[in-house]
């Protein structure tokens, strides 16, 4: 077998681009009730032979059919035979060698991903899967991160027991606290926090659990099979279309109780370099350098070289079929950064194009872990990039994350609200999604605010490791001015799910594979910090009444006016107009104050609402001339026309 340079300067020659390049649209397998085909990608293939299985894990192969060789590179073969739940793999011959695999275009499988499966359109849609749609666009995007198994697992929610941890949890309703019948959790739960999008952590087919084994554990950033949903959890993960419409209806269930699906996707790497692409094609769909190093960008061993021609339009045409046939109404792409500019705005063309304009959300981490071997003129959709993306692929904020709540990865350095000065310049940058002068960026439409993710440690545990010693009452308060502050800022509302009830991890910052009993999100922590989870809600109940903060536009920063700074605390006012979306408060007083010490501020004439104030959300209380700032806490104004 060749090399990888080798490999890499076949791939590189414009005759192999001009020869090979496939741009028909009926890759991998096409079933339908008068024929099946499958169709595979391999131009270097000496002989392809397609096997199929009546099983999706074991036994043998109940046919076997040589494939023939079509154009641009592919191999073809088809039956008038409806296979629909037959299961099917490839055998390679290339270079004096064989290889067995599946299909890397499949849309579905076996336990495990081992097998792939053929599956006919429409035959695992749940009943009014047809009629499905995202509900009406809210006020603004508040997003809240969710794994899977996480929402449901813990007996505290509630959940009935064999769907604890699978899609099939999201289709139950009015869910209580340890079936309490007053503590509502999941799905009213969410709606009562005022959520419009959820945000799922990898749901496609990974590799690092046991699908069988109920109790494994991941996040699930390790991609197998790109276009078919995790087996692990589905309520059976050896027949492949349960997985299909148990995710269906866990998205019609979303959609149903008011809420957008964004799903988490990773393009930039896979689970191992032992995958049915780098079997079919091998080596074309990873990066290398020129010495035959493989690239490893990601921290996870390889790199997807979304630059090349098949590569790219592998990426393009996954995130299209999801928003198709699951009806996902939004993309995270984890590490971005390794992804080229030219591939995602491309991806935001075609969606713009197939679904209206900026209607379905597309945003990433704009970094990567490493230096990339990225080829040729391709740049790299980093965080400098900014200004080559489309105005609506958008971004994570770390320069937000960090100002507010300190050093992502040094535990004990803390930031605004939890004692470092110096930092109220970038405080009032965050205000306005840094669209400051010298930015690249070109709305607050590309910029997601936000204080917590699943990645390092839980805002709680931030706060534990920089107030060593601090009562429970001081966290709390902390916590509140944090969220007072990212809820305020231009730009999208992320959070963590539970970041509200002050979630855990025991101070662990990378819990990817620890045990489910860790990362479970602890139903009965939101009723204990119930106050917290209050204060939230008051926080995201008015942020949807303004305007003046969730404008998207260019000239959106112009609204944050009167700027003030002092040690340790900020302020200013926002014009709160908007002719489309009336709001009570035509203007807005807000100020931060991370201080020890009681802060007076001048106030214009006229009476001024308190909506929030010392770590409270108030109700028709008012204020005039001056207005008082209490220590570590937030005060927000607002003036009725």
């Amino acid at each position: 077998m060749r090399s990888i340079s080798e490999w890499k300067r076949i791939y590189n020659t414009e005759d192999f681009k001009s020869n090979y390049t496939y741009t028909g649209q009926d890759l991998g397998c096409t079933c339908t009730e008068g024929k099946t085909s499958f169709v595979l990608w391999s131009p270097l293939a000496e002989e392809v032979c397609l096997y199929l299985f009546k099983d999706g894990e074991s036994g043998e192969a109940y046919g076997s059919f040589p494939m023939e060789k079509g154009e641009k590179g592919t191999w073809r073969w088809e039956t008038e035979e409806n296979l629909n739940g037959v299961y099917y793999d490839f055998r390679l011959s290339m270079d004096g060698e064989q290889v067995w695999f599946g299909d890397p275009y499949a849309r579905a499988c076996g336990v495990n991903g081992k097998r792939s499966m053929a599956v006919l359109p429409g035959s695992t849609d749940p009943k009014g899967w047809k009629e499905d749609k995202a509900p009406a666009k809210a006020e603004e995007n508040i997003i809240y991160e969710i794994h899977v198994k996480e929402f449901s697992w813990d007996r505290s929610g509630g959940f009935p027991e064999k769907d604890r941890g699978k899609y099939t949890a999201f289709t139950k309703e009015h869910t209580t606290l340890n079936n309490d019948g007053i503590h509502p959790t999941g799905m009213d739960y969410m709606k009562q926090l005022g959520v419009t999008y959820v945000q799922l952590m990898p749901v496609y087919d990974y590799g690092s659990v046991d699908e069988k084994d109920d109790h494994g554990f991941n996040w699930g950033y390790d991609p197998v099979n790109y276009n078919v949903p995790e087996g692990s959890y589905s309520t059976d993960p050896c027949h492949g279309e349960v997985r299909i419409r148990e995710f269906k209806e866990m998205i019609q269930a979303l959609h149903k109780n008011g809420f957008r699906v964004i799903m988490d996707v990773v393009y930039n790497h896979m689970y191992s370099l032992d995958t049915n692409l780098n079997k079919a094609v091998p080596w074309y769909y990873y990066r290398s350098f020129e010495n035959g190093e493989i690239s490893n960008g990601s921290a996870c061993g390889n790199d997807i070289a979304s630059e090349r021609p098949m590569c790219g339009d592998y990426i393009l045409q996954s995130v299209l079929y999801w928003a198709e046939e699951y009806h996902i109404d939004g993309f995270r792409f984890d590490l971005m950064g390794l992804l080229d500019i030219d591939l995602m705005n491309r991806i935001r063309k075609e969606l713009d194009v197939r679904y209206g304009k900026g209607k379905k959300l597309v945003y990433g981490e704009p970094w990567a872990a490493d230096k990339t071997a990225m080829e040729g003129s391709s740049i790299q959709a980093l965080k400098s990039n900014i200004g080559l993306l489309d105005e609506n692929v958008g971004m994570f904020c770390d320069d937000t994350r960090d100002a507010i709540k300190g050093h992502v990865f040094e535990a004990k350095v803390p930031g605004f609200v939890n004692g470092k000065g110096g930092l109220e310049e970038k405080i009032l940058d965050s205000v306005k999604a840094w669209c400051i002068p010298g930015s690249q960026i070109k709305s607050p439409a590309q910029i997601i605010s936000y204080i917590s993710a699943h990645d390092n440690l839980t805002l709680w545990d931030k706060l534990l490791a920089t107030m060593k010693g601090a009562s429970r009452e001081k966290l709390l308060r902390v916590n509140k001015l944090a969220a007072a502050v990212y809820m305020t800022c231009q730009g999208n509302l992320f959070l963590l799910s539970g970041e509200e009830f002050a979630r855990t991890k025991d101070g662990e910052e990378n819990s990817f594979n620890l045990p489910i009993e860790l990362n479970r999100l602890d139903w009965q922590r939101a009723y204990e910090n119930e106050e917290l989870v209050s204060f939230y809600q008051g926080l995201i109940r008015l942020r949807k009444q303004m305007p003046g903060l969730c404008d998207k536009t260019a000239q959106a920063f112009g609204r944050i006016r009167d700027l003030w700074a002092q040690s340790q605390a900020v302020g200013f006012t926002v014009d709160n107009q908007d002719p489309g979306n009336a709001s009570a408060w035509t203007q807005l007083y807000i100020a931060y104050n991370a201080s020890d010490k009681v802060i007076e501020r001048p106030l214009s004439e006229g009476d001024w609402e308190i909506l929030v104030k010392d770590g409270r959300i108030c109700d028709k209380t008012f204020c005039k001339d001056v207005v008082t700032v209490e220590p570590v806490s937030a005060v927000i104004l607002g003036k009725r026309p």
